[in-house]
């Protein structure tokens, strides 16, 4: 994977960031639960893990399963989420995280995730890494990323401008849904270099987020 060859400079109002594969390393955990569920459904789990990151379950499903009704999927993901709840064996940081998230506080920053609340909060403390005090999770939402609503409503919960926003992504489905949204995109990890994000660094340890003042943050990468 190439990464972003020389430093580039951001400013924005507000950083949204994602969770799972962009502050937290969850592919363990997330290919034992959904590479079961394709056995149980009789489906190619390579063919599976290409559609399920960066969206709700129930989403995935509908695209996995296009024929089965919605209430099935809601019920099926209610079941998963559990599963993934409750197993938070391999889960950790993404290199450079920590001190991502610790240089954020007191900026403008949200957690904008696919995951439910007990999800993101037991990924989150497994990976020992701390809340944004702003979060959009699954129940915040109507729609799944690729979506912008979970984006915009971040946005709209910081007080600032989608224009104004630079999102932290690392799926497909993410990666649409900030572009949607109006917003820039940092593309973080090798999942988010096939899908075009504005910047793409390794990890966090690429990133650097200064207050420039007047309300401004400077995010520099590379």
């Amino acid at each position: 994977m190439s990464a972003t060859a020389a430093p580039t400079v951001l400013t924005a109002r507000a950083l949204l960031l994602d969770m799972d594969g962009t502050l937290v390393n969850s592919d363990a955990v997330v290919e034992r639960i959904w590479r079961r569920w394709a056995e149980r459904h009789g489906l190619d789990g390579d063919a599976v893990m290409k559609v399920v990151h960066g969206r709700q379950g129930h989403a995935s499903m509908a695209l996995l399963l296009p024929d089965r009704p919605m209430e099935h999927n809601h019920a099926d993901n209610a079941r998963l989420l559990a599963e993934e709840t409750a197993d938070v064996a391999g889960v950790v940081p993404v290199p450079g995280a920590p001190e991502f998230l610790r240089s954020l506080r007191g900026l403008p920053h949200a957690l904008v995730t696919s995951a439910d609340v007990p999800l993101s909060t037991a990924r989150m403390a497994a990976a020992g890494l701390e809340l944004p005090d702003v979060r959009v999770t699954a129940e915040s939402v109507g729609a799944s990323k690729p979506d912008p609503e979970g984006f915009l409503k971040g946005a709209a919960e910081l007080g600032v401008a989608p224009g104004e926003c630079v999102v932290f992504e690392d799926s497909a489905a993410g990666i649409q849904a900030g572009r949607a949204a109006g917003m820039r995109v940092v593309g973080v990890g090798e999942r988010a270099g096939a899908h075009g994000p504005d910047v793409l660094v390794r990890d966090l340890r690429q990133v650097r987020v200064e207050d420039a003042g007047g309300g401004w943050l400077r995010v520099c990468v590379g």
